[in-house]
């Protein structure tokens, strides 16, 4: 299997669909995608918990075990580590290897919707780095919480890469020319998130990305598919999707032991 970091490629970006349970993962895998990244917003609301909650953590180390034998590279999103302190982020990286993970994505944003000090992060990644030979990519929400230009994107990109991080990921990011501007200014992997009309895979390809991550947008759409259905069911209609069948699913599944 080819590994993870090579499925970076500028120019050739990484489609990461991210997943929040068994069932999304397997059928990816079914379908020949070679990547999955898990979503802190879906793992999260599925254990009825708020997105990215210290709580969070078991969960997100139980589904990691979960999609572990199937044939997926996993990266997991562990929003800020769940805990302040570098050396419980890097024990939680050790164990989430352990269980089968190939990457992580640790943030610098913070629940209060502030952005962590620049150092504060780059000791929360120098500690990962050590603990752990995984994928480390580097979230940065300048763009994300509307914190600052895209040379504050830069500037922390360039400090997490100088700590560890293996890529950096700006969520947010969209315009062509800032795109193009942080690819050139940081020589490790760009992730772009994914942003429904206005950005595309192809686009983000021409700029120079090497990851486009769906992130919680297949959760969303999920459950707005789910009541869709619901509603379809009362008021007669068709669905709104044609789902598989009750036996597709049960092949995804492992047997019964």
């Amino acid at each position: 299997m080819t590994s993870f970091a090579a499925l970076h490629v500028p120019g050739k970006p990484l489609l990461l669909p991210n997943v929040w349970e068994f069932g999304f993962a397997a059928a990816l895998a079914a379908a020949g995608h070679p990547a999955v990244g898990t979503t802190s917003l879906g793992v999260s609301a599925a254990a009825g918990l708020a997105d990215g909650a210290p709580a969070s953590r078991a969960a997100t180390v139980a589904l990691t075990r979960a999609l572990a034998p199937l044939d997926v590279l996993v990266s997991v999103d562990i929003a800020d580590g769940f805990s302040a302190d570098p050396a419980e982020v890097a024990d939680l990286v050790a164990e989430l290897a352990e269980a089968g993970a190939v990457g992580v994505n640790l943030e610098d944003g913070r629940a209060d919707g502030t952005l962590a000090p620049v150092e504060v992060q780059c000791a929360l990644i120098a500690a990962v780095r050590s603990a752990s030979p995984v994928f480390l990519n580097a979230r940065t929400d300048t763009h994300w919480l509307g914190s600052g230009p895209v040379s504050a994107a830069i500037e922390r990109a360039r400090a997490y890469r100088d700590a560890g991080a293996d890529g950096v990921f700006v969520p947010g990011l969209a315009d062509p020319g800032e795109v193009a501007e942080v690819v050139a200014a940081v020589d490790v992997p760009l992730n772009v998130l994914f942003l429904p009309g206005r950005v595309t895979p192809a686009g983000l390809a021409e700029l120079g990305v090497a990851r486009v991550s769906l992130g919680s947008t297949p959760y969303r759409v999920a459950l707005a598919a789910a009541l869709a259905t619901v509603d379809a069911a009362r008021d007669g209609t068709s669905l709104p999707l044609p789902p598989p069948s009750y036996a597709e699913v049960a092949e995804l599944l492992p047997p019964v032991q």
